[in-house]
């Protein structure tokens, strides 16, 4: 069964709680908890003490997206923070392999994201090692926007190549998947996908109906 991450960066700040609450008792898998440090990408968001706040009230399983110029630096905060998956990009890392060990030692679940305009290629060497990789189909750095269909091949590609090499990596996309074209990119292989606007800003008769459509998907 596929699995839906929403992204908090599109929840109401007010009553985040609340609204992470409600995205779990709809059936929501994850929560995708996008970090941001204002230099690789241009917003500034959150530190490792919301992922500790979340895990004080409820044990959902926290899908930690780094999106900063110096992964390394925020890896052993997010462990003892008790993030269950901390996923770095490929762009901002010299040290791949030793990032990826360094989370895998700790622990915890492993990712590794590539920007819509990085070839799949880069990762050959990443991909035994990884228990995540994550496609942006958006520029990243801002939710709302709308998808790029062009990188919607990747998810084919990593899923035949997880096939042919007994990969065991969960294949998941983020940016601009909604109703509207969901059920294309399940079939091309997504195993997670992660919602923002589209979930957050939705009413909940379509929050709902999002989820059974990923939940349905084998």
């Amino acid at each position: 069964m596929a699995k839906i991450s929403p992204s908090i960066l599109s929840a109401d700040f007010f009553k985040l709680g609340e609204e992470i609450q409600s995205a779990l008792s709809l059936g929501a898998d994850w929560a995708h908890i996008d970090v941001m440090d204002g230099h690789f990408v241009p917003q500034l968001t959150f530190g490792s003490k919301i992922v500790s706040d979340i895990k004080k009230h409820n044990d959902c399983f926290c899908d930690v997206h780094l999106m900063v110029a110096n992964p390394q630096d925020l890896i052993i905060p997010f462990v003892n923070a008790k993030a269950d998956l901390i996923n770095f990009h490929y762009e901002a890392s010299n040290h791949s392999d030793r990032l990826l060990n360094l989370i895998k030692e700790n622990g915890k679940l492993a990712g590794i994201t590539i920007n819509p305009t990085t070839p799949l290629s880069v990762l050959e060497y990443c991909l035994p090692l990884v228990d995540l990789v994550l496609v942006m189909s958006v520029n990243p750095g801002f939710s709302g926007q709308k998808c790029l269909p062009y990188t919607f091949k990747k998810l084919k590609e990593l899923k035949d190549l997880r096939e042919k090499n007994n990969y065991k990596y969960l294949i998941q996309i983020d940016g601009g998947i909604s109703l509207s074209n969901v059920e294309d990119v399940l079939s091309l292989g997504a195993d997670v996908i992660v919602a923002g606007s589209a979930f957050f800003d939705a009413p909940l008769g379509d929050r709902k109906k999002l989820i059974d459509i990923i939940h349905r998907e084998i």
